[in-house]
């Protein structure tokens, strides 16, 4: 059995803290199912937007895992992920939304392998 969405963005949030980066929930969607995007903020008005991994990449043996594939293969302008993200909510308005701020990047998500 898969963690309710907002459990696991309540311990993700958590795990931010304790590593020293700011992270908020801009989007509540639905409290068991809701998918679940994190916005990386690099403070320099760029951003990396991550997203559910398709259901095919995950691994038979852990289907309870929440895996994430970047939305870019690297940082895009802030505007252009809050386009995407629009795009998100209007096609599925129990999606979730969190941003972090990191100059570094740091997601501390667990990636989908390519």
């Amino acid at each position: 059995m898969r963690l309710k969405s907002s459990i696991w963005v309540a311990a993700y949030l958590r795990r931010c803290q304790t590593e020293g980066v700011f992270g908020a929930v801009r989007r509540r969607g639905a409290e068991e199912a809701g998918a679940v995007f994190v916005k990386v903020a690099h403070l320099d008005g760029n951003a990396m937007l991550y997203g559910p991994a398709p259901q095919t990449v995950y691994d038979e043996s852990r289907p309870t895992e929440r895996l994430f594939v970047p939305a870019s293969p690297q940082p895009v302008p802030e505007q252009s992920v809050e386009e995407r993200l629009v795009k998100e909510i209007k096609f599925d308005p129990d999606t979730w939304i969190v941003e972090t701020e990191d100059r570094a990047g740091r997601h501390f998500l667990d990636l989908a392998k390519a």
